[in-house]
Parts: C-alpha cells; sequence; structure tokens
C-alpha cells in the first residue's frame, strides 16, 4: 500500500476521475509493479479487501483468476465502486472463471443496470466464441426493445453485443445494422481521428471491411 502511495499522481487522478475512476496510479507503473509481484493469491485477496481502487486493480492483475468461487465473483463485481475495476474483474478474472456462464446468466438479468451491463460483456465475448450457448434472434429481440431507454453502462454494454452480433455473424448482419440506424444510439459520439465510431452500423461496416482485406 505504501508503494501504490508512493505511485500516486495528481496529474493521472484529474484525468482518471473524469472516467469515474478514483486513482492516481499511472497504470504501465502498476502493471509493472504486478510483474515483479507475480501470483500471490493471497496477497490478491488482501489488497482487494482494502476497498482501495488502486490496490484492487493490482489484486486482479496478481491474482488467480480460476481460484475464486461464484459467490466470491458475484460479491466482487457489486462492492466494486469503479468503472476500470469492474472492466477488469469481469475481464481478467470472471472470463477465466469456471464459474463465468453461471454468472453470465445470474448477471443478465439482474434489476442493477451496472451488474447486468457485466452480463452483457460476458454475453459478448459468448457471440464470438460460442454463440452456440446464445439465441442471436432472442438478444437482437431484447436489445431492440431496451437499448434505447437503457442506463449508460448497460446502453453501452447492449451495443457493443449489437455490433459484436453484426460483425460475427453474416446471418444477423442486416438485421443488426437495421437496429442500429433505427435507435441511433451513440450516433452522435465524438470519434477521435483513426478510431472507429461505437455507432453500431458504422462499427460493424468497418469491422467486416477489415476482415475482407486480410
Amino acid at each position: 500500500m505504501a508503494e501504490l502511495a508512493a505511485l500516486e499522481d495528481p496529474k493521472t487522478r484529474k484525468v482518471n476521475e473524469k472516467h469515474g475512476d478514483d486513482h492516481g496510479v499511472n497504470l504501465s507503473k502498476l502493471r509493472a509493479l504486478a510483474k515483479r509481484l507475480k501470483t500471490q493469491q493471497e496477497l490478491a485477496r488482501h489488497l482487494w479487501a482494502t476497498g482501495d481502487t488502486a490496490a484492487r486493480l493490482l489484486a486482479l492483475l496478481i491474482c488467480r483468476p480460476k481460484a475464486f468461487e461464484r459467490d466470491e465473483l458475484n460479491v466482487m463485481l457489486r462492492e466494486a465502486r469503479t468503472p476500470k475495476v469492474r472492466d477488469w474483474l469481469v475481464n481478467y478474472v470472471v472470463k477465466k472463471n469456471p464459474h463465468s456462464e453461471e454468472l453470465r446468466l445470474t448477471w443478465f438479468a439482474d434489476s442493477d443496470p451496472v451488474v447486468a451491463s457485466a452480463g452483457w460483456a460476458l454475453t459478448t465475448e459468448r457471440v464470438a466464441k460460442k454463440p452456440e450457448v446464445l439465441d442471436l434472434s432472442r438478444l437482437l429481440d431484447v436489445i431492440e426493445a431496451e437499448m434505447k431507454d437503457a442506463p449508460e453502462r448497460l446502453q453501452w454494454a447492449m451495443n457493443h453485443c449489437l455490433a459484436q452480433i453484426g460483425i460475427e455473424h453474416p446471418e444477423h448482419r442486416t438485421r443488426a445494422i437495421d437496429i442500429g440506424e433505427r435507435l441511433e444510439v451513440l450516433k452522435e459520439y465524438p470519434t477521435s481521428p483513426g478510431c472507429t465510431s461505437p455507432f453500431a452500423p458504422i462499427w460493424i461496416t468497418e469491422m467486416v471491411r477489415r476482415q475482407q482485406d486480410r
């Protein structure tokens, strides 16, 4: 904790706080510290228990993803306070855990939009890697009915899923693009030069073009 405190930088904190993350540790330096510590599951649990955001991010880098029980991960997601911690928890730990499918189904139907967005993030991964466990037409039905009025974080997760369906599954591509065009979610989102717009029709079209150019 003292070492993490020494890495704290006010400018980094100011940037992070704009995204809802309350820490000031440069992530490259955090990763370097994690690389030195290597995998330490018990230390990871102690770091998580502090409640400190930088400590929790470090914990997620040095933990053993398969060592967590389902209920433990469920509690961790619900007590994670910041977007970066939630994203790393889902992507670095839950996706590698044997209980990920059970958690996906539980979180997907949760009334808390932040928890539900984690379920959608796991579902988006299934769209690309394990579509056989999904009903893609039904997913598109839900997106079509609910995405427009969903809270921001959940809306982003649903939009990512919509784009992934359109990119990965040609048989659903026309419908996915049509849903995106009608709902206009993130259509006006400012996009930096050289980056792909998160507006699903543009995102789908660009990624499919890149796949065809390979």
